[in-house]
């Protein structure tokens, strides 16, 4: 089994125009730039993003975003880039504002099999009750609005159904991984970067080779690794890619 790819380019290859991704990263730490990076590269376009913002307008998804590659965007935190703010307004983008817990919890969900939850986050708001502009129209108006939910109450409480998030594809940046696909994160990463791989259909990650965290049977789906070694140059890390048959074939080993 080898799940090494040689180059960021040749791990986002296969993801077609229109596909839903979820990306790891939490503002802009963690996040899989040398993966968007490849992705903006590919002119891919159409693309439906779940992740908890959308970077700045030259940073992170903020490029895709920048190019017009995302049309509907999933997230908590949508602030810095205004960009978003223009296309969002001007009826060019869709999006969903999702309470930060809820989408980390709709993305666990999706990734254990689980369909659906109920939630106490968004009671009494346009949440549960719909109503929030998903996407205006050129004229201002509101274009395609959020549907209602579903309320219950258990013990006296109420809560809203919240549906589980699955996609097609997930970009995640990991602190090491290697041939099988294990992963480790660096600990204040940990919790994203596993929600994130777990709900995709197919996984791509970049990191350097070394001992892991989250075990590769775990990724919902097929999972490309595309590892790195660093080289100091003034300060400055350059990324070098190595062939499969360079890499170790057995235990955790970092790259010279």
């Amino acid at each position: 089994m080898n799940k090494l790819v040689t180059s960021p380019a040749a791990a986002v290859a296969d993801i077609p125009d229109g596909s839903s991704l979820a990306v790891g990263g939490f503002g802009l730490c963690g996040i899989p730039m040398t993966l968007i990076q490849a992705l903006c590269d590919r002119d891919t376009s159409g693309l439906h993003v779940v992740s908890n913002n959308c970077g700045t307008d030259d940073w992170a998804l903020g490029i895709l975003l920048t190019e017009r590659r995302i049309a509907r965007m999933t997230s908590s935190y949508v602030g810095e880039n205004r960009e978003f703010a223009r296309q969002y307004l001007a009826g060019e983008l869709e999006v969903e504002l999702v309470p930060q817990g809820t989408l980390a919890e709709r993305l666990r969900a999706g990734g254990a099999g689980i369909p659906a939850f109920d939630t106490p986050a968004g009671v009494g708001t346009q949440i549960a009750e719909g109503g929030m502009p998903w996407r205006y129209a050129a004229d201002g108006s509101i274009a395609v609005a959020s549907p209602a939910k579903e309320t219950r109450e258990f013990d006296g409480n109420s809560y809203v159904l919240e549906q589980a998030i699955t996609t097609d594809y997930a970009l995640v940046h990991a602190e090491c991984g290697d041939r099988y696909g294990n992963l480790r994160f660096h600990p204040r990463r940990t919790g994203d970067g596993h929600t994130t791989l777990r709900t995709a259909r197919g996984a791509y990650l970049h990191g350097r080779p070394l001992q892991w965290r989250l075990p590769g049977a775990l990724a919902a789906g097929e999972c490309a690794v595309a590892l790195r070694r660093r080289h100091r140059l003034g300060g400055h890390a350059l990324v070098g890619y190595r062939q499969p048959a360079d890499l170790p074939t057995a235990g955790p080993r970092e790259l010279s």
